[in-house]
């Protein structure tokens, strides 16, 4: 479903991501793992066109998207949950929600999106008149990815979708995660918590100084001596 090919990244002339490729097949959750500064939250937004690469190729179901806008990569079934959440805080949380479907057409595909929404969170329905800036850390994370989930994506990229959150919420957020892919999209999920990272993933690549230095499956990945060392303690 998505191929990266050879991408390399710089932000100004400072090089971030070197000779970047991978691939996520149609319905997998695939994780990305490593510290923080290796250029995780990078490959998203270069895939999601915030930035865009030196060098290399991205395909998404056939299509070159590399050379593309943001607003067309929505537009084609990216939905891209930034660390941080970057939600419009001012506003309400229903019309954070209709921003994410700004692409869609049918208003009655929308209501039915919402009501899909409310169904699993409704604790959203609840404050949906509430400004996003008066909920808490979790409520928040829950919106975000509720906006993400307002486009119908084909494809999800949450980028540190636990940071911050008290466990109760860590574990619902992941639960939620395994339950969107259940409905058939296709995951990529970029995480700092490595053992529920490889947990949920069919599928994982280690990130270290911009470069990707290991992948393999999940089980495999925990008997790595890099993995067991550098990011679990053991």
């Amino acid at each position: 479903m998505l191929q990266i090919k050879e991408i390399d990244v710089s932000y100004v002339d400072i090089p971030v991501l070197y000779n970047i490729s991978l691939q996520v097949k149609e319905k997998q959750i695939v994780s990305i793992i490593g510290s923080n500064g290796v250029g995780k939250s990078t490959l998203l937004k270069t895939i999601s066109g915030i930035v865009k690469p030196k060098r290399g190729k991205i395909i998404f179901n056939g299509k070159r998207i590399d050379n593309r806008p943001s607003h067309e990569i929505a537009s084609m079934g990216i939905a891209h949950v930034p660390e941080g959440r970057r939600l419009f805080s001012r506003l309400s949380v229903i019309k954070n929600l209709y921003l994410g479907a700004y692409s869609r057409k049918s208003e009655h595909e929308i209501e039915q999106t919402l009501d899909y929404i409310f169904d699993i969170f409704p604790i959203l329905n609840k404050r949906k008149n509430q400004k996003a800036v008066t909920l808490s850390g979790g409520e928040q994370q829950l919106l975000a990815i509720s906006r993400g989930l307002m486009l119908e994506p084909k494809f999800m990229m949450f980028d540190e979708p636990s940071l911050g959150l008290m466990p109760i919420y860590i574990s619902k957020v992941f639960d939620v995660i395994k339950k969107i892919n259940n409905k058939g999209v296709t995951i990529l999920l970029v995480e700092q918590n490595i053992r529920k990272a490889l947990k949920l993933a069919d599928y994982a690549y280690v990130l270290q100084n911009g470069r990707i230095v290991l992948e393999g499956k999940p089980e495999e990945l925990l008997e790595s001596d890099l993995v067991r060392k550098a990011y679990l303690g053991l």
